[in-house]
């Protein structure tokens, strides 16, 4: 026997699995390569369709959690209390996907609780991150007496936190007004950035009142899908209800946005040509159509009909979000921005993982409420039997696994196969080459040649290597075939990025070296780098005798391909220099990246026929025991 009437959840869930892993094969690839590989984000426009769907519309679709629980604890309007649980718990996992989403987008997401320590109060930025977490702390514990009902052991911290509720109601009411308008805060110190039809000096009241409109939208949305799914009697007459405040909600927010645009002189841009007046109208239009829909009693007296105008609010707000948050932004240089299909697969994938946890919650926890129509439909009362033709894959919960997991890793494979190493090598970060330093006895290292560099006082520094380490191989620890003393970016040919000093192609090529496999790999081993024969066997000068003989303490992968980047190339081997001499001498400042990084040290502060001269150079006194 089976209960066909769950399929509709079986299906369901079986999309958002498959979204999920699409979006886990993305996720891998993104902290394993970094944000270049899975995004169309550049240093020109940072903040794109991650902040504005994952952070802004995140928070935003929250705010069907603040707006019930004023309702039913504030203003006790008791007959709505049946839908507050699912709108805490909406908001709940809103919040989750908000910092699931922040891990995704931040270039450090390890450094993230560094606000907590690192205190800034003049940041808007900072005050957004400390409501995410206290709300999310709130919303916690005002969701968590859901689970330990009826659970005799936890019955002392369940009741305790239902006598807290109205303070708990009152605190998430409190931090959630403050985050909904604080995130427009963030874009009034734009206003050379935000396109004018979406900036404006009291975006933070905007916001908050879009917000209340979604949050209306929101649960309307998600009462009328679970009852779909689960093929319950739905809350017609209370959504319906709830429902009377939208319009006005929205006459609200579009009186207060068009008369902004009048006032600072903006509305013309709204009846250009331009393709953002056009998306101006459409997010308008996604607003206006359900907030006058809202008013018609035969639209809100039916299911499917509410549904739609619910669903086109919430679409609206959101796409507000998402040109407010990054799409919108004008001035960041020439380039064009249009999301990759990594980030959509993200973003929908943060949405799957939340969905999928709701509706697990609702099947093992009594978070919807019971209706008598409830009772009549219950398919137990019902039995349904599957064909005979089917295939039997176990009882239910196994062969719900069976589906899901199936989908799950089908969807992975499929992920990795769309992100070709080609396309992975291929973003990131933007070729850089590196040139050779320039100058006699004190050189002017400026790799990328953008006018900023370090003196660096080669005799000085030469003089030291010889007596502290092994002289001139301590930093030319490899040479070029035929070649004494290569310079640095002989091998580390890339600013930020490693590249293939060995060159490959170059070896095998006709027009090269012209080499046969055979010749460096031997026969019967995997063809790789690290069973090749090493490149000394056949260039004996690669490696200076020096370091044959006491090598530093960095390691010389001969046989490998790869060269690190010229920028962690130098770093690598002057900290490991300047740590020594700080901890021998007590000289704290010596490894601080300031002490070689001066901003006032640029090529153009000198004459082209002379470099600048380090105004600390560094040589042992003639004590021996501090420096000058």
């Amino acid at each position: 026997m089976a209960d066909i009437r769950l399929d509709r959840a079986r299906v369901l869930k079986s999309i958002l699995w498959a979204i999920t892993g699409l979006a886990l094969a993305v996720a891998i690839t993104r902290f394993t390569f970094g944000l270049g590989a899975t995004t169309n984000l550049s240093d020109g426009v940072p903040w794109g369709f991650w902040i504005g769907f994952d952070v802004m519309s995140g928070v935003a679709l929250a705010a069907g959690g603040f707006v019930l629980t004023a309702v039913v604890y504030i203003f006790q309007l008791k007959e709505f209390y049946p839908i507050v649980r699912p709108a805490v718990l909406t908001a709940f996992l809103g919040y989750i996907a908000v910092v699931l989403g922040l891990m995704v987008d931040l270039g450090l997401p390890w450094n993230i609780w560094h606000m907590i320590v690192f205190w800034n109060p003049h940041s808007p930025l900072f005050e957004v991150g400390w409501c995410v977490m206290l709300y999310l702390s709130v919303l916690t514990l005002e969701f968590l007496p859901v689970p330990l009902e009826g659970q005799s052991r936890w019955k002392k911290i369940h009741d305790t936190l239902t006598k807290f509720r109205i303070p708990l109601v009152i605190a998430g009411i409190s931090l959630s007004t403050l985050h909904q308008s604080s995130l427009g805060t963030l874009f009034t110190i734009m206003p050379y950035r935000v396109h004018p039809l979406w900036y404006s000096p009291i975006l933070p009241i905007m916001f908050f009142i879009s917000a209340m409109a979604l949050g209306l939208f929101m649960i309307t949305f998600e009462g009328h899908t679970t009852s779909w799914i689960y093929r319950r009697h739905s809350h017609r007459d209370m959504l319906a209800k709830l429902n009377r405040a939208t319009p006005w909600i929205i006459l609200a927010y579009l009186g207060v946005r068009f008369g902004d645009l009048i006032v600072r002189g903006q509305i013309h841009h709204a009846f250009s040509t331009d393709w953002r007046a056009i998306a101006f109208w459409v997010e308008i239009g996604l607003l206006a159509i359900p907030g006058m829909l809202t008013t018609v009693k035969a639209v809100r007296r039916k299911d499917g009909a509410l549904w739609l105008v619910a669903f086109l609010g919430v679409l609206g707000v959101v796409v507000n979000r998402i040109n407010t948050g990054g799409v919108m932004h004008t001035g960041r240089g020439i380039e064009a921005y249009l999301p990759s299909w990594t980030e959509f697969a993200i973003s929908f994938g943060v949405v799957s993982v939340a969905a999928l946890v709701f509706l697990w919650l609702v099947e093992h926890f009594h978070i919807l409420e019971s209706t008598p129509h409830d009772a009549e439909e219950d398919p137990k009362t019902k039995p349904m039997f599957d064909n005979l033709t089917r295939t039997w894959l176990g009882t239910p919960s196994f062969a719900d696994r069976t589906r899901f997991s199936l989908s799950f890793v089908l969807a992975v494979g499929l992920g990795f196969m769309l992100l070709s190493g080609e396309s992975v090598r291929s973003k990131g970060v933007e070729p850089t080459p590196a040139y050779a330093a320039r100058g006699g006895d004190t050189l002017w290292v400026d790799g990328n040649r953008d006018a900023f560099g370090v003196p660096f006082t080669h005799a000085v520094h030469a003089e030291m290597a010889e007596d502290m380490y092994n002289g001139c191989v301590t930093c030319h620890h490899m040479n070029m075939p035929g070649d004494r003393n290569t310079e640095c970016s002989s091998c580390h040919q890339d600013m930020y990025s490693a590249t293939d000093a060995f060159r490959h192609s170059w070896h095998s090529d006709p027009n090269g070296a012209n080499l046969s496999c055979g010749q460096c790999h031997p026969r019967g081993e995997i063809r790789q780098a690290s069973t090749a024969i090493k490149c000394v066997e056949c260039h004996h000068d690669l490696i200076p005798e020096q370091v044959e003989g006491g090598a530093p303490s960095f390691e010389h992968p001969v046989n490998q391909y790869m060269a690190p980047s010229y920028a962690d190339a130098l770093h690598g081997i002057c900290l490991d220099c300047h740590h020594q001499i700080a901890d021998e001498w007590g000289i704290e400042d010596f490894q601080q990246c300031g002490f070689c990084h001066h901003e006032h040290r640029t090529l153009a502060d000198v004459g082209p026929d002379e470099y600048p001269t380090s105004g600390k150079v560094i040589v042992p006194n003639t004590s021996g025991d501090s420096w000058e």
